[in-house]
């Protein structure tokens, strides 16, 4: 394949990607609201920045350059960085309120199609990526990864509270988040 129709692809990757994370937020946030779910309200932060991520990426594929790459990858980092802090104090209160969160069966079947989609997608960013020595794309792929990564923590999260009555699987997932957010932002700013 020519760099044009691999240039062509990453950019339906990311715009795909983008399409799905906005219809999560609209999906997410009546869904975590109407639960009290941490890790809900989380994985829909997490969308936010996955629409973040794309669209930096979409940027990059658009131009070339060094700086622009590092410029890009440095968004990236923050914004998984304030997700993780976000979380970890929303994890703490509740918690430490005691508050229970409702049962989410939207929650559940969202999550549970969302962790194959991002799979799906992030392995068609990495093979564009690998193809086009595009580092940017790359390291969204892995991004991606850790989306469909999320969506299997809070589905099990969602699960356990649903199923057993382990209210606490909630905000444990959301803090699983926390651990990704960190790892990642880290790994793309070292």
């Amino acid at each position: 394949m020519n760099s044009a129709v691999l240039l062509r692809r990453g950019r339906q990757l990311e715009a795909a990607t983008l399409a799905w994370n906005v219809v999560g937020i609209l999906v997410l946030a009546p869904a975590a609201i109407a639960a009290g779910s941490v890790a809900l309200a989380g994985f829909g932060l997490d969308s936010l920045i996955e629409i973040g991520a794309s669209t930096v990426v979409l940027w990059e594929l658009a131009g070339t350059g060094e700086k622009r790459q590092r410029r890009a990858l440095r968004l990236i980092a923050v914004a998984f960085l304030a997700l993780a802090a976000y979380l970890t104090v929303q994890a703490v209160v509740v918690v430490a309120l005691d508050d229970h969160p409702e049962h989410s069966p939207l929650g559940i079947i969202w999550t549970a199609i969302t962790a194959l989609v991002m799979f799906a997608l992030a392995l068609g960013k990495k093979r564009v990526g690998v193809a086009l020595q595009n580092p940017v794309l790359t390291a969204e792929s892995r991004v991606t990864v850790i989306d469909g990564l999320l969506a299997g923590a809070v589905l099990l999260g969602l699960v356990l509270n649903a199923l057993l009555g382990w209210w606490w699987a909630d905000p444990l997932a959301g803090l699983v988040i926390v651990y990704y957010a960190i790892r990642e932002a880290r790994a793309l700013h070292p």
